[in-house]
């Protein structure tokens, strides 16, 4: 028992070693007005997710912005030395939970009292490489301080395919053909005013 324990827990490591996770907890803004901001990330290229986060005007983005600053952080300090834009960096998954809220009272009329709720929201942000780069290993030293291998890091491609998505033909339907009859003008009335009436 204790050693296929010791074995997964060896293996969620590992994976966990490839994962680029940042995290923002107690966020206090509604979990929903979050979504609108974490949809327009998603799948995109990290540059270009950091632009549209620093030019949109919603209230979460500043803070999204900065929670993708540090998720790309994480991926510096597990690829040093490995440049970022050859790894082609996209935010893989965000996802927008609900937390703690805040209960609060508005008083109304006749002596009844409203529900106020103040939400808050958990921010999950992962990263994902569209191309693996081997990390560089140390250089091989022998007996007399030499180096006698200098290994480069090799880009791996990766088949990470976003899913073809099967469009529905459009079908338009057509629509019967009306003739319609054109109107007659209709002739104004004459005025009767009072001089007519009298006569």
């Amino acid at each position: 028992m204790g050693a296929r324990k010791h074995r997964m827990a060896e293996k969620i490591k590992e994976a966990k070693k490839t994962l680029y996770v940042a995290k923002l907890n107690n966020n206090p803004t509604s979990p929903r007005k979050t979504r609108y901001t974490a949809d327009l990330i998603r799948g995109v290229d990290v540059e270009k997710a950091l632009a549209i986060l620093k030019f949109s005007h919603r209230e979460a983005a500043p803070k999204l912005h900065k929670l993708l600053r540090s998720a790309i952080s994480n991926w510096q300090n597990k690829n040093e030395g490995l440049r970022m834009e050859d790894a082609g960096l996209f935010v893989k998954e965000i996802f927008v939970d609900g937390g703690a809220q805040l209960k609060r009272l508005r008083t109304a009329p006749q002596g009844r009292g409203y529900r106020i709720r103040k939400r808050s929201n958990h921010v999950t942000l992962t990263l994902g490489a569209r191309v693996a780069l081997a990390k560089a290993e140390e250089p091989i030293v022998d007996e007399n301080g030499e180096v006698k291998e200098k290994p480069v890091a090799a880009k791996k491609p990766v088949t990470t395919k976003k899913p073809a998505v099967a469009r529905k033909p459009v079908v338009t339907k057509a629509k019967p053909m009306t003739t319609k009859r054109p109107v007659a003008a209709k002739k104004p009335a004459a005025r009767t005013t009072r001089s007519n009436k009298a006569s």
